[in-house]
């Protein structure tokens, strides 16, 4: 089976469900993006995963990721291998160093590890082919309250190139966005 490489891009509250997110990963090298629906805790530990904040008690997912780490597991990749009656399913490939279990999980959970992990998320072809859209496609379906996330390889000159096409768009409030995120790669330039 062919997989493809995709990252968390987008997170936006649906309109229909008030407690119901679409988390959109982008398979940049296929030039299509994946909308899976999930809820307000996957979406809420996402980003924080991103933004690599901690809440002041180990969250299920981070009490997951220190768990592994102190019995020395990897999580080598998550694989969206399946996508049936609207649901995707996902398995974990932990490894001890020597052995591989694949473990099933719900799409939402098994991002939120990867990114805590710092793992590749990988989806199979016949799922991207019969789930992806166009970039841009959702657009107009999502409210505009939707949280862009920071690219693996997003740079500074990237942001400020994001933040002058904001400001110039009149768009303020992405631009906050914009301006925390750079303050954010800032300081982890300064502390490292």
């Amino acid at each position: 089976m062919t997989y493809t490489r995709v990252y968390p891009f987008q997170i936006s509250q649906t309109m229909s469900m008030s407690d119901a997110y679409v988390l959109v990963l982008d398979a940049p090298e296929k030039g299509k993006q994946v909308p899976v629906i999930i809820g307000e805790a996957e979406a809420q530990a996402i980003v924080m995963a991103i933004e690599q904040r901690q809440a002041r008690r180990p969250l299920t997912h981070t009490l997951l990721n220190n768990i592994m780490e102190e019995y020395l597991l990897e999580l080598k990749q998550v694989t969206i291998d399946r996508f049936d009656e609207g649901i995707f399913y996902s398995t974990l490939h932990i490894s001890d160093g020597f052995n591989e279990k694949c473990i099933d999980s719900r799409t939402s959970d098994a991002v939120v590890l990867a990114l805590l992990q710092g793992s590749p998320i990988t989806i199979a072809q016949s799922v991207l082919d019969e789930t992806s859209m166009e970039p841009g496609a959702l657009e107009d379906n999502l409210p505009q309250n939707k949280a862009h996330l920071p690219q693996p390889d997003e740079t500074l000159e990237q942001l400020y190139q994001q933040l002058h096409q904001c400001e110039e768009d009149e768009n303020y409030e992405q631009a906050a966005e914009i301006m925390k995120k750079i303050n954010r790669l800032k300081d982890d330039n300064t502390t490292s």
